[in-house]
């Protein structure tokens, strides 16, 4: 079984750490895929080194940019590596720019993928529900 790991953002990686180990632990195949949302050493690597995540497989180095730039260039280049390495499940962290566009990339790939293929999101704390007033 092959598990993909999306993340970007300082929020996403202490939630990726726990899982990758688990997973390493049960011999499953992984990918990282690091959106390149925060790409500075406070903000990225250190987090990697400090919490013995293994480096990205992947990184689309989308940078700083407004939010619509960063989402539009995630969704550009995430869609040749989810064909690439083609994961049973796609692993999504939090709710930050890196990780809002993969279910619609998911989507927009091969049709029978989207449907097929499970997708997980991991979040921390209660999210408040938005206003509709």
């Amino acid at each position: 079984m092959k598990v993909l790991h999306v993340v970007g953002a300082r929020p996403n990686f202490p939630k990726l750490a726990p899982i990758f180990r688990a997973a390493a632990r049960e011999g499953l195949d992984q990918c990282v895929v690091h959106t390149g949302q925060h790409y500075d050493d406070a903000l990225s690597a250190s987090f990697f080194r400090d919490l013995c995540i293994a480096p990205p497989d992947e990184n689309l180095e989308v940078g700083s940019s407004s939010h619509a730039v960063q989402v539009a260039r995630i969704m550009e280049r995430f869609e040749p590596v989810l064909l690439r390495h083609a994961p049973d499940w796609v692993v999504v962290y939090g709710d930050v720019n890196s990780t809002r566009p993969r279910p619609s990339s998911l989507r927009r790939s091969e049709p029978e993928w989207h449907t097929s293929k499970p997708v997980c999101g991991v979040t921390t704390g209660e999210c408040p529900r938005r206003s509709t007033a």
